[in-house]
C-alpha cells in the first residue's frame, strides 16, 4: 500500500460566500469533517493538496490523514462541490473514522502475467470483474488487488474465491463470480456473428 497522504488544515471560524471566496484566493477551500463519534468541525485545507488526492487512482476512495492543528484523523471524501464551469473543487465534506471502524470500499482488480492459454488459436482473455467491494479498516485498504493470470488456461477461470487479500479484509462479492477467463473464439463463430449482426 502506498504511503498515506497527510493534508494540513486549519480551523475555520468564518462562514458565508465572502469568507469562502477569500479562502479560495489564498489557495484554500472550506471543508467540513463529520463522523468518528465526535462533533463536526469546520476547517480550511489546501485546494492543491485535495485536488491531487482526487487525481490519484483511488480518487474519492483515497483514505488520507487530515491534520487540523495537530489533531490527526483518517478521513475520506464524503461529498464535494465542483464549480460547473472551471471544474475546480470548491468545497468538500470529509468523513472521519473512529479507531477500528471498518468501511466498504471499491478496489480495482489488476491482472498481471501472460497466460499460457492465450497461445491457442482464437484464444481471448476476458476480465469480467474490474473492481470489487471490500470491507476493512481504512488504513488496510489495498490500492488494488493484483491477480497473477500466468497459469490461466481455457479449462479454468479465476473466481473471486481465488483472490488473495491481506489480513482483516473481507470481500463482499459472491465467491463463485468469475474475475477472468480465457475462451476460444473460432473463425466460423465470428463469421456467423458478423453475418447475423
Amino acid at each position: 500500500m502506498a504511503d498515506k497522504i497527510t493534508v494540513k488544515a486549519e480551523r475555520r471560524e468564518g462562514i458565508g460566500k465572502g469568507f469562502s471566496r477569500r479562502l479560495r484566493v489564498n489557495g484554500k477551500i472550506p471543508v467540513v469533517i463529520y463522523g468518528g463519534g465526535t462533533e463536526s468541525l469546520a476547517a480550511a485545507a489546501s485546494l492543491s493538496d485535495l485536488a491531487a488526492i482526487l487525481r490519484t487512482e483511488a480518487g474519492v476512495n483515497t483514505v488520507f490523514a487530515l491534520d487540523v492543528a495537530g489533531d490527526v484523523n483518517d478521513v475520506i471524501f464524503q461529498d464535494r462541490q465542483i464549480h460547473p464551469v472551471t471544474g475546480r473543487l470548491m468545497h468538500a465534506d470529509l468523513r472521519r473514522f473512529a479507531r477500528g471502524e471498518k468501511i466498504e470500499m471499491t478496489v480495482p482488480i489488476h491482472l498481471e502475467g501472460e497466460p499460457d492459454g492465450l497461445k491457442e488459436d482464437g484464444a481471448v482473455l476476458t476480465q469480467a470483474l474490474r473492481e470489487i467491494k471490500v470491507l476493512c479498516e481504512p488504513a488496510r485498504t489495498p490500492d488494488s488487488i493484483v491477480v497473477d493470470i500466468s497459469g490461466l488456461t481455457t479449462e479454468h477461470a479465476i473466481h473471486v474465491s481465488d483472490l488473495k487479500v491481506g489480513e482483516g479484509i473481507e470481500i463482499h462479492e459472491s465467491p463463485d463470480t468469475v474475475v477472468a477467463a480465457i475462451s476460444i473464439v473460432k473463425e466460423a463463430d465470428l463469421e456467423t456473428q458478423l453475418e447475423g449482426g
